[in-house]
This record gives structure tokens, sequence and C-alpha cells, in this order.
């Protein structure tokens, strides 16, 4: 396992319509390809004792999500047919589940298009088997109720209901994923303090050293097309320079 593989309207955050049925199972959904990387993920993926359903292409993996649902999926960008982020836009309006990008490119680009299309996480080919579990058990963990969380929280025109999963701005109900609602809950809680980029990687992605700055940028950008009068001069969600991120009044 020590080896890297060759591999190179949506519905509020508290509602998972499409997730795998109750099974003893975590369901993994892998669009992929190339057969051999389709194989060496499946095999990683089995030995933490997940089940995996491999798809080969963006089609087989919309009706076998459609039909199955998955509780993550795994989607490689250069795919035949339809790519990797169409199938991501797809996926995402099909549902809430955790969705993690793969691409084999250097160019940062495909990396900010994929989180902007709806992925809560992004791997660069080659990757560790096991930093790819460590994404999965991350993603999987923020699926589930944080009890720590105060129930209701009002900032401004903002209403928060931690435990039902629900925002609203003046009374009108957001429609957020489960990542962006995290991240605003994290910012809440916090109290009108700055959270740095690595403070929010810890909090909502549930892991420092894998991270990347932009992943939190790129969700930011879009917690603030949702929440925000004019996401272009944000009044709640605020940038401090140099420093990171709060959330005022």
């Amino acid at each position: 396992m020590g080896q890297h593989l060759p591999m190179t309207q949506p519905p509020p955050a508290s509602q998972q319509p499409t997730t795998a049925p109750q099974s003893a199972k975590t369901r993994i959904l892998t669009v992929e390809d190339d057969e051999r990387i389709r194989t060496a993920v499946r095999l990683a993926l089995e030995e933490e004792g997940w089940e995996v359903a491999e798809t080969a292409s963006g089609e087989e993996a919309l009706e076998s999500f459609g039909t199955h649902g998955a509780d993550v999926v795994l989607i490689d960008i250069m795919l035949p047919g339809i790519d990797g982020f169409e199938v991501c836009r797809s996926v995402r309006r099909l549902g809430d589940v955790p969705i993690i990008m793969v691409t084999a490119r250097s160019d940062s680009h495909d990396v900010v298009a994929g989180l902007e299309a709806g992925a809560d996480d992004y791997l660069r080919k080659p990757f560790d088997p096991k930093e790819l579990s460590a994404r999965i058990r991350a993603l999987l963990r923020r699926t589930r109720h944080d009890e720590a969380r105060p129930t209701r929280i009002e900032v401004g025109g903002l209403e928060i209901l931690a435990d039902e999963g629900v925002v609203r701005h003046e009374g009108a109900d957001l429609h957020l994923t489960r990542t962006e609602f995290r991240l605003l809950v994290e910012l809440a809680a916090a109290e009108g303090r700055v959270l740095s980029r690595e403070d929010l990687l810890e909090k909502v992605w549930g892991y420092d050293y894998f991270g990347d700055g932009r992943l939190v940028d790129v969700h930011v950008r879009r917690l603030r097309t949702k929440v925000e009068p004019d996401p272009a001069n944000p009044r709640y969600v605020v940038t401090v320079r140099g420093m990171g991120y709060k959330l005022q009044a």
C-alpha cells in the first residue's frame, strides 16, 4: 500500500435524497475510464472495508448514481463523452453527496473548475491510496452531525439552524451544500474572530497537511453567491487580508 497508484433547485444540507441505502458498508462510486486505474482504486478502497461501484464513463456513473446512490463519488476529470466537470454538476444537482475530483493535470485551472462545479475536495494523480482513504474518511465524518455546535445562530439577517442543516436569510431558505453549510457554521461559531485558511481546512475538511488554501477560497466564493445580497461586495463573509475570513453581522 505504500506505492502510488498510477492515477494519476438543490436540496438543503439536511436532506440527502441520493445517498446509498442503509447497509453495512459505505458505498463509493468511482468514475474512471482507465480499467487498470479503476481496478487499482477498487482494490485499495475495498481493503478499507468499503463497497465500490466502478463505472467507466460519465453516462454510466450518472445512471448508477440515479439508481443506487452513493455515500461518496470519486470523479476523474478526463472522461470520454460527458467530462468529469459535467458529471460533478449533474451529481450535485441530484443531491448533496460528498464529491472528490481527480486530475492528472498540473494546471490549477482544473482544480478550481472542479471545485466550482460542486466538488468538495480534489486529488492530483498520482496519489497514495492512503491519502485517498484519508480524504474519504474526512468527508464521511462531515456527513454526521456535530453535536458540539449551538443549535441556532443568528448573524445579522442570517439564521443558522445547525441541528437541522437549515440557513435562512431574512426568512427565506437558502440551499447550501453540506460543505458550504459546515463552512458557514464554523465561521458563525467563531463569533466574529478571524479564522485562517489552515483553521478552516482543519475544522471543515478535517485535515491540514493534505489541504490547499484554494479549497477554502473557492468554497467561500460559492458560499457568498448564496448568502450575500451582493457577492462582489460581501456583507457577511468578509476577507481579512493576510489573515483569513470572518463572519460579521
